[in-house]
């Protein structure tokens, strides 16, 4: 845990190291099996962003805790929890929308 911001030293990222990256076959596949989480945890925010609340407000909104809604974000990027349909249905309520699931 970072004890201050001073503490804090972001490692800088270029486009040079993404083309290092994705030319390792063993990387370009890991990263490809995330696709779907990653957009589905993108759609979950955004949902949130655009309603403009913060996950207390969606947790309120929801009848359950902030760190509940914090689990729900990170537990998509997880393969040991994944949230229920009427848990995603609830959190898109919350957030004015509605929960559509598609196959592509």
């Amino acid at each position: 845990m970072l004890e201050s911001a001073e503490t804090f030293a972001p490692v800088p990222h270029t486009a040079e190291d993404d083309a290092r990256l994705f030319a390792d076959p063993a990387f370009k596949t890991a990263w490809d099996a995330l696709e779907e989480e990653y957009a589905a945890l993108g759609e979950l925010l955004q949902a949130r962003k655009q309603a403009g609340l913060t996950q207390a407000e969606v947790a309120a909104r929801m009848g359950t805790t902030k760190s509940a809604v914090s689990r729900l974000e990170a537990s998509l990027r997880s393969e040991h929890h994944s949230p229920s349909f009427a848990t995603l249905r609830k959190y898109a309520h919350a957030c004015g929308k509605r929960l559509v699931i598609k196959m592509v």
